[in-house]
């Protein structure tokens, strides 16, 4: 392949996911919106029950029959995608986007980092903990957060530790239907409890708009271009741009929500997006630099 083609595929990957981490995050701003007339249970609902009628109706799993697969890994998945949803969205009741989406991000590190032995490694765990030091509400600040919110924004990291565990085991055994049926199984957990809580409200014509608006912004769109860039970009760019993902929940809300943050706040998201990317970077060499099995 020449180099000029490369570096402009290359491009369209960075863009592609850049593409979608942005409209992950607006989808969370409308979804904030839906939560005076259906609550953050109803907006949980909307977004994995609709997204899983416009996969199933894509991908057509059914269609795939073959050897047994792992149906425990599957469920674990599918019950991991619909409690993280349900516990950050119930965590954006109180708290700020950017914040819940870094206190999140608190679990996918910790996993990343769990067993490591390398010094610069705890450069980035202790970025880390100053990070959620400044973050918790463990004094007084200038805008104190609620401690609900924050437990449940780090409830949501520990269920993205099991999205991304049993979502491994998952692929290995379903491949591309681990997605559309996990999604399924999310909003088998989740609409129950959006219904128990709207009632019919979830039913309202005028709110279908967002709430397909949710599902496309928040699930359909961001996966499909976050495959794009998965599939052109080396892995250890991928984890570095993703870092970037609290930062633009922050953007995100204060462009459509009219949160504002903090200096201390800003300080303490840029501490957890220079680990994420630090841990991304120290990884990926650790991999290139261990001698092959």
């Amino acid at each position: 392949m020449p180099p000029h083609s490369h570096f402009t595929r290359i491009l369209l990957a960075i863009g592609a996911l850049l593409l979608g981490m942005a409209s992950y995050q607006c989808g969370a701003a409308v979804a904030k919106h839906l939560f005076p007339a259906v609550g953050a249970e109803g907006a949980t609902a909307y977004r994995l029950g609709l997204a899983a009628l416009i996969l199933l109706a894509w991908r057509r799993p059914w269609r795939n029959t073959g050897a047994p697969r792992d149906m425990r890994a599957l469920w674990g998945y599918g019950l991991a995608i619909g409690a993280m949803n349900l516990l950050f969205y119930l965590s954006l009741r109180t708290i700020p986007l950017g914040i819940a989406v870094a206190l999140e991000f608190t679990g996918p590190l910790a996993l990343a980092l769990s067993g490591s032995r390398r010094w610069i490694d705890f450069v980035w765990v202790a970025l880390v903990v100053v990070g959620l030091m400044m973050l918790l509400p463990l004094r007084e600040q200038a805008q104190a957060l609620d401690p609900l919110g924050v437990a449940l924004a780090l409830a949501a990291g520990v269920g993205w530790v099991f999205y991304i565990v049993l979502g491994r085991k998952a692929g290995m055994s379903w491949a591309a239907d681990a997605v559309t049926l996990g999604t399924a199984i999310g909003a088998l957990l989740v609409v129950p409890i959006g219904f128990a809580h709207a009632g019919t409200a979830l039913l309202s014509p005028a709110l279908l708009p967002f709430a397909l608006g949710v599902a496309v912004l928040s699930s359909a769109l961001p996966y499909t271009l976050e495959m794009i860039a998965l599939t052109r970009l080396p892995s250890r760019t991928f984890g570095t741009l993703l870092s970037l993902e609290p930062a633009l929940a922050a953007a995100a809300g204060a462009a459509f929500l009219g949160e504002r943050l903090d200096l201390l706040q800003w300080l303490a998201i840029a501490a957890i997006v220079i680990a994420a990317a630090g841990t991304a970077l120290s990884l990926r060499r650790a991999e290139a630099a261990a001698p092959p099995a």
